[in-house]
């Protein structure tokens, strides 16, 4: 979960949202004046920590398979990076390297179309 998190296109598109999250309560006066997200958000903090509470005993008693099974997805994780470029790359960065090839080949067929 960690090597997981760690992907630039995951972690950026968590900030994404993130941003996008703070900025729709600031620019919308009704969702922060009413307080409608917070009680979602308490809601998916407490399942959160009673959730970790009562699976940390159980995963002291498989951590050896947990173990096994991480190795297993790390490398999984690295194979899956190899055949897809784009999941070290940040959000943004991908953006604009699609930004940038549309723009070439709309340029390659105005080219085309006016010759």
């Amino acid at each position: 979960v960690k090597e997981l998190a760690s992907l630039s296109l995951l972690s950026s598109a968590c900030d994404v949202l993130s941003a996008a999250h703070a900025s729709s309560q600031e620019s919308q006066p009704c969702l922060s004046a009413l307080s409608v997200c917070d009680p979602a958000e308490q809601g998916v903090q407490s399942v959160t920590e009673a959730t970790t509470s009562h699976v940390q005993p159980v995963l002291a008693t498989l951590e050896p398979h947990v173990a096994a099974v991480s190795e297993y997805a790390a490398k999984g994780l690295d194979k899956l990076g190899e055949k897809l470029p784009l999941l070290p790359k940040p959000v943004e960065q991908i953006l604009s390297d699609s930004k940038e090839l549309l723009s070439a080949r709309v340029a390659e067929v105005k080219e085309a179309v006016s010759s």
